[in-house]
């Protein structure tokens, strides 16, 4: 069992900043699982922004009760793909058609966070710049030649990437062509709601499992304590 612990360990320790070298430092992300308005805010950028070309099919409309929405309000705000609350987060975009326009299907996002982490999320959803080079005419520091275009230029604005000798790997910096609608702060506080939402939706019982794991461990400690005070006392006049 040692064995097995210090493997992982090194593992985790060596795999985590290979990931965030290759395309740069990683940025933290806020972390808002708990908080129900950014998760209903994270999940309205989703639909809006996200929900075009890429799917979720594990995650079901119904679902987003969970975070204090009613039927109601999810059928007016954001029921667009299907007319049923209990079907999937599915997109009329043919997997052809995207692999033609570019290149390869995007995901499915349904455990995206868990896949690439939420440092990488939000790294990544910040940090698009203009680049003439590629075909779509974007281009990512945290994705490399990514085939994605930018979907959130107009709240961000349109900027290009500055190239700092000797800054290859230092954070990004980026110089504004075009203002966006939203102020840098309240960009990347989108950014955060979107990408808590997304953590959310990879497990939406998240919340409950560690309320659950609390108690569970709560238990075994006290168990471990009297099986322990109970083996001495089955013990105390063995010599």
């Amino acid at each position: 069992m040692r064995k097995l612990l210090l493997i992982l360990a090194l593992l985790s320790g060596f795999t985590a900043p290979a990931l965030a070298e290759e395309g740069g430092p990683l940025d933290t992300a806020p972390n808002r699982i708990d908080d129900l308005a950014s998760l209903q805010r994270g999940a309205k950028m989703f639909v809006n922004y996200c929900l075009n070309c890429h799917s979720a099919a594990s995650m079901r409309y119904s679902r987003l009760k969970d975070l204090g929405l009613s039927d109601v309000e999810i059928k007016n705000n954001l029921l667009f793909t299907t007319d049923k609350i209990g079907e999937t987060m599915t997109v009329a975009m043919r997997t052809a058609d995207a692999k033609e326009w570019f290149g390869s299907a995007p995901p499915d996002l349904s455990v995206e966070a868990r896949a690439k982490g939420t440092d990488w999320l939000y790294t990544y959803l910040r940090t698009f710049y203009r680049d003439d080079s590629r075909p779509t005419g974007w281009n990512n520091v945290a994705f490399p030649n990514v085939g994605m275009p930018n979907p959130f230029w107009q709240l961000q604005g349109q900027r290009g990437l500055k190239h700092v000798e000797g800054a290859e790997h230092g954070p990004a910096q980026f110089v504004q062509i075009t203002q966006g609608t939203m102020k840098p702060v309240e960009f990347d506080s989108a950014m955060a709601d979107l990408v808590s939402y997304l953590d959310w939706m990879s497990e939406p019982a998240q919340r409950t499992r560690r309320q659950l794991g609390v108690w569970v461990l709560l238990f075994l400690g006290l168990f471990t304590v009297l099986a322990w005070r109970l083996n001495s006392a089955y013990w105390k006049d063995v010599k």
